[in-house]
């Protein structure tokens, strides 16, 4: 099954590149995590897609194939305001509110646009991510992205041993292409990441105002009304179960399962498990 190219607009009429797979049936949006690119979903797009939906990979602003913005805002809240844009362009398009699956930074992004400007989407799954995480959780994986920023990689074996250091519970895989789509070749002949640098080291990165805004999504979540599968790592270095617990707590229409074996890039390290978990949740609540 092949995909055809989509672009979509975000809040500063930013290019949002995309792939849509299938050619009817309810609209599946999946936003991917931070550092990643829309290719990381190909596979549950295709399970998408084959089941009758219709599914949609984004690359988020500053990431993959996506603009750069020139307003150097990747805030949470400029995913969140994105988000809120794509999700009304889907709706419209497809002539009915889609679904989300977003994992970690897509996955708050969906958070934040449904919890301030929702009603939007139809049904919502969370791959390992809540509003509150383990702080050293989250600087370990920014600094795993920030390591090699500048001098990047003399190859993409060298890319795929950092990756294995970094992830030692994950086999290392026997092909390299995917990981070619995460990475750019530059002119001096080596690999960086297939994302804006200033998304980590800019004045107005990822990290700028997150305790502010996941507060208020936070305080928000007893709002939340529609249908929430949180999708956690039993082994995620980001949330852990007391995380979990709170979230559906805390969200009155939320639940959760966990992923044996997985940390916290649970597509990748289970993903048949995990597009089981998936599928059995949109079957159920996007038809309802």
């Amino acid at each position: 099954m092949k995909s055809t190219a989509l672009n979509l607009t975000g809040s500063e009429k930013n290019k949002l590149c995309a792939d849509l797979w299938g050619s009817a049936g309810h609209p599946v949006i999946l936003l991917h995590g931070g550092g990643q690119t829309r290719h990381s979903w190909e596979k549950t797009a295709r399970q998408i897609a084959q089941s009758g939906m219709r599914a949609i990979t984004v690359d988020l602003r500053g990431h993959g194939d996506s603009e750069w913005v020139p307003s150097g805002d990747y805030t949470f809240r400029a995913f969140g305001t994105d988000a809120t844009t794509m999700f009304r362009h889907v709706a419209e398009m497809c002539g009915e509110a889609p679904s989300v699956i977003g994992a970690s930074l897509g996955g708050l992004s969906a958070l934040i646009a449904e919890t301030s400007s929702g009603p939007l989407i139809r049904s919502l799954v969370l791959v390992d991510v809540t509003p509150r995480m383990d702080p050293e959780g989250v600087s370990k994986v920014q600094g795993f992205m920030g390591q090699r920023l500048d001098s990047g990689f003399v190859s993409l074996d060298e890319a795929a041993d950092a990756i294995a250091a970094y992830l030692p519970h994950r086999e290392r895989p026997g092909s390299l292409g995917g990981l070619r789509k995460n990475l750019r070749l530059h002119q001096d002949g080596r690999y960086r990441w297939h994302w804006d640098p200033v998304f980590i080291n800019g004045d107005r990165n990822i990290g700028a105002g997150s305790e502010e805004i996941m507060e208020e999504v936070t305080a928000r979540l007893p709002f939340l009304k529609v249908p929430t599968l949180l999708v956690r790592g039993m082994q995620s270095e980001l949330v852990h179960e007391e995380h979990a617990r709170e979230f559906v707590t805390l969200a009155p229409c939320a639940r959760y399962v966990d992923i044996g074996g997985a940390g916290h890039m649970i597509a990748g390290d289970k993903n048949d498990i995990f597009c089981d978990s998936v599928m059995d949740f949109l079957k159920e609540e996007a038809f309802a």
